[in-house]
């Protein structure tokens, strides 16, 4: 399987104990989706390793403890901050207004005053909240908060983002 078949769906933070337990942090808003899994795979010299997951439970802070099988003791250690993914087929679908970021990548990118935009060529997620990174005609670069004020709708099928804009925000990038 091949990392841009796959999401991340955390990482493994610290060992559990001596007997080769792992503490891992999943990145979800529904951890509790996967509470039942049954493998992961994990990145190791540029292929991702299917690790199966011999028990599975949860600590007081949410985080999950994982005991891989044919994992020894003296091995987990070297995991310590290995990413952690799954298959995208195992994300569960969303609709409305909310996305994964890998699945509106190349949307065209509407404003309703404004029209056609662009191309939305990355989501960036380093600050406070995440931005569109567009590309118009001319292959400027436009960036845009990517929060639920701003989306009026998502349409899968045709590829498309539909934006309400705030006055100015556009001119700025003219």
């Amino acid at each position: 399987m091949l990392l841009e078949e796959c999401f991340q769906l955390g990482h493994i933070s610290r060992l559990h104990g001596y007997k080769g337990a792992v503490v891992a942090f999943f990145d979800t808003d529904r951890p509790e989706a996967y509470t039942t899994l049954e493998s992961v795979l994990i990145e190791n010299d540029g292929e991702l390793i299917p690790f199966f997951i011999e028990e599975l439970s949860r600590n007081s802070k949410g985080h999950f403890i994982l005991k891989f099988e044919d994992l020894e003791p003296d091995q987990a250690e070297s995991y310590i901050g290995a990413e952690l993914y799954l298959p995208l087929n195992l994300l569960p679908p969303l609709s409305g207004k909310k996305f994964y970021f890998h699945e509106v990548l190349n949307f065209s990118v509407y404003d309703k005053n404004e029209g056609l935009i662009g191309t939305l060529e990355a989501m960036l997620d380093s600050g406070a909240q995440p931005l569109f990174k567009i590309l118009n005609a001319e292959q400027k670069e436009i960036l845009v908060p990517a929060i639920d004020d701003f989306i009026e709708s998502i349409e899968r099928e045709k590829k498309e983002i539909h934006l309400i804009l705030p006055e100015g925000l556009l001119e700025v990038y003219s």
